[in-house]
């Protein structure tokens, strides 16, 4: 369904990706974790055309796209196939939940109101916040708003959702609700790319995990495989320092 291919983006004389190669099938979750600073949330970014890289191919539903010279009709195409959900929110602070969620959909889709109402309300249902339909973003706890957002994320009816960080921004306690909302979407078969520091997600909900440290991949495999016996010493000193911060 997805696979990129030896994606390099640098900035200046910094390499930020050094060749990144992934691939993805429908209804796999793969959790991205690794150091700050290793290139995680760039390699999102570009694949969302964000970012533009330096070079790449992308495969998505079966076409094939250089990533450094894809037009905006394309990229428009790639887009309303995938959704993303910032670490931030990125939430309309005048708008209620309703609206953030449905403004996608009747401005850049251009469908009628009351449709664009009822596939929101659902995706708020999904995301356990039907009853907050009507409240602001500052009515709304932090993961309340992040809810919200992965609302306006299903509401286009992705094929796959990037998700950067989603639990970075919130408070400790806010975070195991966000995090369930997740758990459910995989369940129900949402195929999910994540950048995420929550080990505990990466091990039990992500079906394979990617290491990434300095712009490329150190380490990969099935998740249980992936923690129970990581093979590189790099990934075995990340593990050890995650473990030490609990």
């Amino acid at each position: 369904m997805l696979e990129v291919r030896d994606l390099k983006k640098s900035l200046g004389d910094l390499a930020v990706l050094r060749g990144v190669s992934l691939k993805m099938e429908k209804g796999d979750v793969t959790a991205i974790i690794g150091p700050s600073g290793g290139g995680k949330t760039t390699l999102l970014r570009c694949i969302n055309f964000l970012e533009m890289a330096d070079s790449g191919t992308l495969v998505f539903d079966g076409q094939s796209y250089n990533l450094a010279a894809i037009g905006k009709k394309d990229i428009a195409a790639i887009r309303r196939k995938t959704g993303f959900v910032f670490q931030s929110f990125n939430l309309f602070s005048n708008k209620t939940a309703l609206q953030n969620v449905t403004e996608g959909l009747i401005i850049a889709r251009k469908m009628p109101k009351a449709q664009a109402n009822g596939i929101a309300m659902e995706a708020l249902r999904q995301v356990g916040l039907s009853d907050r339909a009507d409240h602001y973003p500052s009515q709304l706890s932090g993961g309340q708003q992040q809810r919200v957002a992965i609302a306006r994320a299903l509401a286009t009816q992705p094929d796959i959702i990037y998700f950067d960080e989603p639990t970075s921004a919130l408070d400790p306690e806010l975070i195991g609700e966000v995090l369930s909302v997740m758990r459910d979407l995989a369940s129900a078969g949402m195929t999910m790319l994540v950048v995420t520091h929550e080990m505990r997600f990466a091990r039990e909900v992500s079906n394979h995990v990617i290491f990434m440290a300095d712009g490329g991949i150190v380490e990969e495999g099935p998740s249980r495989q992936f923690f129970a016996d990581p093979r590189e010493e790099r990934t075995k000193a990340f593990l050890r320092t995650i473990s030490a911060e609990k």
